[in-house]
């Protein structure tokens, strides 16, 4: 029994989206808040008052934001995904960060090899992390719809990937600080932080993500513009992947253009490659698409019942810590070698494990104004190749177990 019931429609939209809210107001306001990120806070609010038994762990309210709030998100990410921008504007950032994504391919087979015949559902399983942690939560969504994977395997699954990426998000945020990565990486954005913050003669005190996401000018039509080219893209997306999957098409055809979260994404890419100025240049889509992503990890911390995976899923929690683990050791181990600096190799791995959200909001937090455009752009590429990697490694896990 929980304070509010799943039909509870009104009360839970109203958690959901004012948690949100509080979330990016904490992040904004508070030092502490902005190092942590909004979106780990508003993933881990959910997490308590789920465990508290306020609010339920499943309730209609969840599922219509995994089939709407989050299609919906995607384009509005995806508008300044111009491939040709993102090659030329992320710089060696694009390229740490699929080093990174060989990582956690390497990682989840790895994963998948050690634990397999002891995890539920395991090339499933596979298929679901490879995708969220090559661009976060908005491909472990894609992923879970295109395996079909059990409830209980997704709900395990969500506690363990959120768990594992908050305790993971932190290291990232420490890693820069310690003196290991300090010796053996080059730390230019760290030093030059360090150095104005000494020059600086208030100790620069304004909030850095409070600064980057400060007000712009914004019209009716911006905002009219942006909803009404999102709905269009995933309308389109999600009738042609229906008609593909229920066509008598190859199966190999089936699996990769019948998947509407693949399509959507594919469609929005191509959109912004081709015109670049029509939906590049609309105001207050990358803040809306935000917003829902926010009320995303608020409903991903939800079915979070820490209970259920003590006692049923322990396993799924190293899965999903193998994976973590050795997509870092492939990130920083090639990066030394390659000397990539060690802000580049976090903004990466932190791009793979949680997308362009987390990404960007730890390079605002530790003022590295710099990387916050690639980190934008090289999570949006995540979610670009995420799924089709997510699908191929799924697949491939699935098959060895003979499942």
């Amino acid at each position: 029994m929980t304070f509010f019931k799943p039909e509870d429609t009104w009360a839970l939209w109203t958690i959901l989206i004012a948690w949100a809210a509080i979330s990016i107001y904490l992040e904004q306001k508070f030092t502490w808040a902005s190092k942590i990120s909004g979106a780990i806070i508003g993933l881990l609010g959910a997490l308590v008052l789920a465990n508290l038994k306020i609010i339920p762990t499943d309730a209609p309210v969840y599922d219509a934001v995994w089939g709407y709030i989050v299609p919906l998100a995607v384009p509005l990410l995806l508008f300044k995904a111009d491939l040709r921008r993102i090659w030329k504007e992320s710089g060696r950032t694009f390229l740490a960060f699929n080093i990174s994504a060989v990582g956690t391919v390497l990682g989840a087979f790895i994963a998948a090899l050690l634990l397999g015949n002891m995890v539920p559902e395991v090339g499933k399983a596979t298929g679901m992390m490879t995708g969220s942690y090559i661009g976060g939560g908005i491909n472990f969504v894609a992923m879970a719809d295109a395996f079909k994977a059990s409830q209980n395997t997704v709900n395990a699954l969500i506690v363990a990937d959120n768990l594992n990426m908050a305790f993971y998000f932190m290291v990232l945020m420490m890693i820069p600080a310690l003196g290991f990565f300090k010796k053996h990486f080059g730390h230019p954005y760290e030093d030059m932080v360090e150095s104005q913050s000494a020059v600086a003669a208030d100790g620069e005190s304004s909030n850095k993500a409070a600064s980057y996401w400060g007000r712009k000018e914004i019209s009716l039509l911006d905002i009219a513009m942006a909803l009404g080219a999102t709905f269009v893209i995933v309308t389109v997306a999600t009738k042609f992947a229906g008609w593909v999957g229920g066509s008598s098409a190859p199966g190999i055809i089936k699996a990769v253009l019948g998947q509407k979260y693949l399509i959507i994404t594919t469609l929005t890419v191509i959109l912004a490659t081709a015109f670049p100025k029509l939906l590049g240049e609309i105001r207050g889509a990358q803040e809306i698409g935000t917003f829902m992503i926010y009320i995303f990890f608020v409903v991903i911390g939800a079915p979070a019942d820490l209970k259920m995976i003590i006692m049923n899923s322990p396993l799924l929690f190293v899965f999903c810590a193998v994976t973590v683990i050795i997509n870092m050791l492939v990130t920083f181990g090639v990066g030394k070698v390659l000397k990539f600096n060690v802000e580049e190799l976090c903004v990466a791995s932190n791009a793979n494990i949680g997308g362009p959200t987390t990404a960007a909001a730890m390079a605002i937090a530790k003022g590295w104004t710099d990387l916050v455009l690639p980190a934008m752009l090289v999570g949006v590429w995540g979610y670009v190749v995420g799924g089709y990697l997510g699908l191929f490694t799924g697949n491939m896990v699935g098959k060895l177990f003979g499942m």
